[in-house]
């Protein structure tokens, strides 16, 4: 497990520099010493006073607001190239409806236009002009409005802060492979931090959405497939972007989200089919934890309905759940159209303007979009008017934005105080070596037979082969910093090994030129095509031993990319059969956001890693693994089938839902299982101690073992503890995931591990749908992955 230090002294002084006001140019005397006249009325009124309550200030802003400028605090003003056309504050802002406000912009200056298209303007590429042109944005709010409301800047963020350039980690899957709870949460304060050195104070992070279906798009985005794994890794990634008040975390998607029919995208993100115990089993679990424990800012409202409600215009979902069960005090955004959708997809309001009295009604706080805020906020004056939308629900939507926003400091400190701080800080040197490391506990090596793994670094040539191979466009996807310097596969190789010892040949496109419509009219490579085979397999000829890397990439998956195969695109697979004719030694290291139906290479192929998208460091992490300069420790967080006729084929599962035995027309088994993951050592663990065998169901269980690395390598483990409810009034899973440690152990050295059961990580929901412990035995199985278990025991709940 890595041992999180604190970053250098330099970064937190530059990030603390970074928070202070800054005197206008205009010089205005509005900026008084700990405080600024926000209202421009000469005295201190209680919101302007730091010294106050939150709740205090809030309410004393709230009363010196007009009906127009509640409602401004009601919606989002898309950033510069999006709806905005100036970078900066221009004369004609005084005559635009944000004149007297806005909630919040979003992905001000950020570098991102369109998927593709990145702008490379001053204010995007020169954090000096950028951190000036977000002052210049902020002070037309502080200085131009009656009241001076700060905006509350919003960006992406679940892969490092989307910028232009900032320390640019793995993809969100990838961290939640590191099975790492404190690199997690180190992630999310560099991204806290250098997200409010650029002038960013909301951050969408984390995804708390569930993984149920291998062919989604958005596999890239979540943490995997567990809730218990999406929760822990949330909550430390919320209270790393939200420590001390940097910024305001925003997670998403809320809710049922990710359990699309046939994980179809688009415009078809709809209809989840789940019951209702998994719902609050599976996806609003994490949801629950991350709001109770680490006091959850923000939350997008999802445009998915269900049940044939849509979430966005539901008050159960809005407020019922969201705020009065899970007792979340932020503020809602909705995502893309979903206010719109109410009225142009799930038809259950006749017009926009019915759709934002239904939004509005139901708990949603402002309205987020790729379109003007002008008619929202029209509307919402209208609705007020004519005595639909009271006033008091307007007072409560807007008090939750105003809230935020005083917490984060937005109305004490709204500047960023010095460029030339935010240069030094952001993707520094300290945050990249966090960035590597993240990138190498992410890798997870599937197959190592007879120890192929890891390759000698001195000798003979190296084949590097495969579509991959030099293909970094894994490491700017969308939602993350969109142009820090990357290190691709080959590169990686050749740093390690020398150029001199490496041969390169593409082998393949990533994908053929029929792809999708080959995926069920399949073809044999043209001329062209077989070319580029045959020549991968002369490179191969000329080599020691092959490293073929192969996959998807941003082409093959991410948003609104589903996929109705998840074998290996294009004419991968003839590549990797003819290169492991040549007879040198393989190894399969595979980039993809998605698991891979790779059987003929499982079965064929020595040595197999799987990357992910490894991020910006990504080159060098793989060939660490390669070479043996790192151990890989990383774990599955999803199940990889062998075909997609088994799905769906999830964790966690009901007794016997996936079971294959009796089955006589269909191929058995997994390629992988949740949580597998091998490691170039070996470890050993002790029997269970379980305090106490019998509880009360208000009491707690601990269990303790001791590891041992019993090979001769040092490396990490990642010891995964399950329970299961062994006699229950409802159906439960067979196992429940409820502990997980990664743990750094030398040869030879042994650790205690203990894992504490809460009542709550017992719970069920119950015939009367009342959230229980019920009494009766469980079982415990701790192992190396979830069908790998090494050691089992019991202990019993007693009745009242």
């Amino acid at each position: 497990m890595i041992k999180v230090k604190p970053l250098a002294l330099l970064c937190t002084l530059i990030i603390a520099s970074s928070f202070q006001s800054v005197p206008s140019p205009s010089k205005m005397d509005i900026y008084r010493k700990g405080w600024i006249d926000l209202n421009k009325n000469g005295r201190k009124d209680i919101y302007e006073d730091p010294a106050q309550a939150v709740e205090a200030r809030v309410q004393n802003l709230l009363s010196q607001m007009s009906l127009e400028e509640k409602s401004c605090q009601m919606a989002t003003l898309y950033g510069w190239q999006r709806i905005l056309k100036d970078p900066v504050p221009t004369p004609q802002w005084k005559n635009e409806i944000w004149k007297d406000g806005i909630a919040n912009i979003d992905e001000h200056l950020n570098g991102f236009i369109q998927w593709g298209n990145i702008d490379k303007s001053k204010y995007s590429t020169d954090i000096k002009q950028h951190v000036e042109g977000m002052n210049a944005t902020q002070r037309f709010f502080i200085e131009e409005t009656r009241l001076g409301i700060p905006v509350d800047f919003t960006n992406e963020g679940i892969r490092g802060i989307e910028a232009y350039e900032a320390t640019g980690f793995p993809t969100q899957l990838n961290m939640g492979m590191t099975w790492n709870k404190a690199l997690v949460r180190q992630m999310g304060q560099i991204t806290g931090r250098e997200a409010r050195a650029l002038g960013y104070t909301n951050v969408y992070a984390p995804i708390l959405d569930v993984a149920r279906d291998q062919r989604w798009g958005r596999l890239e985005e979540v943490y995997g497939e567990d809730p218990y794994l999406t929760a822990r890794l949330g909550v430390a990634m919320t209270l790393g972007l939200q420590e001390n008040n940097q910024v305001a975390a925003t997670a998403k998607h809320f809710a049922v989200y990710s359990a699309n029919k046939g994980a179809r995208e688009g415009l078809a993100r709809t209809d989840p089919q789940v019951a209702p115990r998994e719902v609050e089993d599976v996806l609003l679990y994490p949801f629950r934890k991350v709001i109770e424990e680490a006091d959850l800012q923000g939350v997008m409202s999802s445009y998915n309905d269900y049940d044939g409600v849509p979430v966005t215009g539901s008050g159960y979902w809005l407020t019922d759940r969201l705020r009065k069960d899970f007792g979340f005090k932020g503020y809602v955004v909705s995502d893309s159209d979903a206010l719109e959708y109410l009225a142009t997809k799930h038809r259950v309001a006749k017009n926009l303007k019915e759709a934002v009295y239904q939004a509005f009604m139901a708990g949603l706080n402002v309205r987020t979009t790729f379109s003007r805020p002008d008619s929202i906020i029209l509307y919402v004056r209208e609705l007020n008017k004519e005595g639909r939308l009271p006033m008091e629900v307007i007072d409560s939507r807007v008090a939750d934005v105003l809230r935020v926003k005083f917490r984060t400091g937005l109305f004490d400190k709204p500047y960023v105080a010095s460029p030339k701080a935010t240069e030094k800080l952001v993707n520094n040197t300290a945050h990249q070596a966090v960035a590597l490391q993240a990138s190498r506990e992410s890798i997870v090596l599937l197959k190592n037979k007879n120890s192929l793994l890891p390759l000698a670094k001195n000798t003979g040539a190296v084949a590097v082969i495969g579509p991959n191979a030099t293909n970094v466009e894994y490491a700017h996807t969308h939602y993350g910093p969109l142009a820090s310097k990357s290190v691709s596969i080959l590169e990686g190789i050749q740093n390690k090994v020398g150029v001199d010892k490496v041969l390169y040949s593409k082998g393949s496109e990533l994908v053929d030129k029929r792809w999708p419509e080959s995926e069920i009219l399949p073809e044999e490579p043209n001329a062209e095509e077989q070319k580029l085979i045959d020549d991968a397999v002369a490179t191969a000829t000329r080599a020691d031993r092959v490293v073929l890397v192969l996959g998807g990439n941003t082409r093959t998956a991410g948003e609104n990319k589903s996929r109705i195969s998840l074998d290996l695109p294009g004419h991968q697979l003839a590549l990797a059969k003819a290169i492991q004719k040549t007879g040198k030694p393989v190894v399969v290291v595979l980039i993809g956001a998605q698991p891979m139906t790779i059987n003929w290479i499982d079965r064929n192929i020595d040595g197999i890693i799987y990357a992910g998208y490894p991020g910006v460091k990504g080159g060098t992490a793989v060939a660490d693994v390669l070479f043996g300069d790192y151990n890989p420790g990383g774990k599955l967080t999803l199940t990889f089938p062998k075909s997609v006729g088994q799905l769906p084929m999830n964790f966690p599962t009901k007794p016997n839902a996936q079971t294959d035995e009796g089955e006589q027309a269909k191929a058995k088994g997994l390629l992988y299982p949740f949580g597998h993951g091998l490691s170039y050592t070996t470890f050993g663990y002790s029997p269970l101690q379980i305090t106490p065998e019998q509880q009360k169901a208000d009491g707690t269980i601990t269990i303790s073992l001791t590891v041992t690395n019993t090979g001769k390598a040092a490396g990490d483990e990642v010891v995964q503890l399950y329970t299961r409810d062994m006699l229950s009034s409802v159906t439960t899973y067979e196992k429940n995931l409820r502990g997980f440690e990664r743990v750094h152990l030398k040869p030879g050295e042994s650790k205690e591990v203990t894992f504490t059961l809460v009542p709550d990580d017992l719970k069920l929901w119950n015939r009367e749908m009342k959230h229980v412990v019920e009494p009766g035995e469980f079982a415990i199985m701790v192992g190396t992955s979830s069908e790998n278990i090494k050691q089992r025991g019991k202990f019993v709940i007693s009745a009242p």
